[in-house]
């Protein structure tokens, strides 16, 4: 499918994530990834934030309301919580699995997606899967506008991490 990958190796591909788990009948599945020049524990806060807000692009999917810049202090994530807020802090979803500090989870309507963290030295490794039942006439459309989103949200949470 065009635009299924983004910055992952084949190996990362490769890799179960536990939004395989959640949707095991999926019809789509993209993968994502970016390099962060810190630690999972200095990442992991940024990754469970995405709570408050999406990251993305803030005048799309957040009304133009910032997403916060400064860590929030928030509690881990819990299963059965929202999983992330959008429209100016309306709750969507809600989160399905979590390991504190290696991923965290969620769903939203027929799509899972799971935010996984892989120390690799000095740095950590961003990999976010999202898996799908989109009907395969729509999954394009999925696919692209997931690569735009998707890809800003990692970047900013990098950029967010690495300060």
């Amino acid at each position: 499918m065009i635009s299924d990958r983004w910055g992952v190796t084949s190996a990362e591909a490769r890799r179960r994530y536990p939004c395989d788990d959640v949707m095991p009948d999926s019809v789509v599945q993209l993968w994502r990834g970016v390099t962060v020049r810190t630690s999972p524990e200095c990442l992991w806060p940024w990754v469970a934030q995405v709570r408050l807000a999406p990251y993305s692009y803030d005048w799309i999917d957040n009304l133009g309301r910032r997403s916060p810049q400064r860590l929030c202090g928030l509690s881990d994530p819990v299963v059965g919580e929202p999983f992330t807020s959008a429209f100016a802090g309306r709750p969507c979803g809600r989160i399905v699995a979590v390991s504190v500090g290696e991923h965290l989870t969620g769903q939203m309507m027929r799509t899972a997606m799971s935010y996984v963290l892989v120390p690799d030295g000095s740095t950590t490794r961003l990999l976010l899967k999202v898996v799908s039942r989109w009907p395969r006439s729509t999954a394009w459309l999925l696919s692209i506008g997931d690569l735009v989103m998707a890809r800003r949200q990692l970047l900013n949470l990098k950029l967010l991490a690495e300060r």
